[in-house]
């Protein structure tokens, strides 16, 4: 029997609106998209590491660091609007074309999220492999709750909770547990990958982790808490 496949694709853009050339900006003396690179690789559990960019300088910092190929994209799939999954499948079909094979499960790591453990992505897989889920997210407990202390206008300028709960609390923690998804982890059996229509597949199995190491880096507000907990791990 042949050993199944794992893919990992980690993905960069040379541009970022909130802030600039993040993927490429220092964190603890490397550039950003080195500590996911890294973390993929020392995982062990895949059999090839690519990257997707639409940058020429980025690509040769992926495998300098140690990825396996480089894919540039599409023009269409190089702005800021351009969703995740067409990403994903195209970097699919463009790796199984450069190394021969199909790969039975697809992995995707946000540089955006390097406090990540390696512990993470292995036990991440592990749950996921031995389900009979379509798809693995990760996340982290909310730290704000829709039931309690989240509020939207409706239009009559006074404001309503996100959701009507049938009763209302009064202390967070006997509102219902909600889960804020952190952009770290996401594992697919690779035909769940082109059939996927929406955010989650209609089999989607959770993993958590803590929110020190779910930051999902946008601004610079988020680069400087990454760095605070890094350097203050423990």
């Amino acid at each position: 029997m042949n050993k199944e496949k794992v893919l990992c694709i980690i993905c960069a853009r040379a541009g970022s609106k909130r802030l600039k050339n993040k993927n490429s900006k220092n964190l603890f003396g490397k550039p950003l998209i080195y500590h996911t690179i890294k973390q993929a690789i020392a995982s062990k559990i895949f059999d090839k590491v690519v990257f997707s960019t639409d940058s020429d300088k980025l690509s040769r910092m992926a495998v300098k660091f140690g990825a396996k190929s480089w894919f540039i994209r599409p023009r269409k799939l190089s702005n800021d609007k351009a969703a995740k999954m067409p990403v994903i499948r195209h970097a699919i079909l463009e790796a199984e074309k450069k190394f021969n094979c199909k790969f039975d499960y697809i992995c995707d790591l946000d540089v955006t999220s390097p406090l990540r453990k390696i512990g993470d992505i292995i036990k991440a897989f592990r749950k996921f492999k031995v389900s009979k889920q379509d798809m693995l997210i990760s996340g982290n407990k909310a730290r704000k709750n829709p039931f309690f202390n989240m509020v939207q206008k409706n239009g009559k300028n006074s404001l309503e909770l996100v959701v009507k709960p049938k009763k209302f609390y009064v202390r967070t923690q006997d509102a219902p547990l909600v889960y804020e998804l952190n952009a770290s982890i996401y594992f697919w059996k690779r035909e769940s990958c082109f059939k996927q229509k929406g955010p989650f597949c209609k089999k989607t199995l959770f993993y958590e982790m803590p929110y020190r190491r779910s930051i999902d880096i946008d601004s610079l507000s988020d680069f400087k808490l990454v760095e605070f907990f890094g350097k203050n791990e423990n």
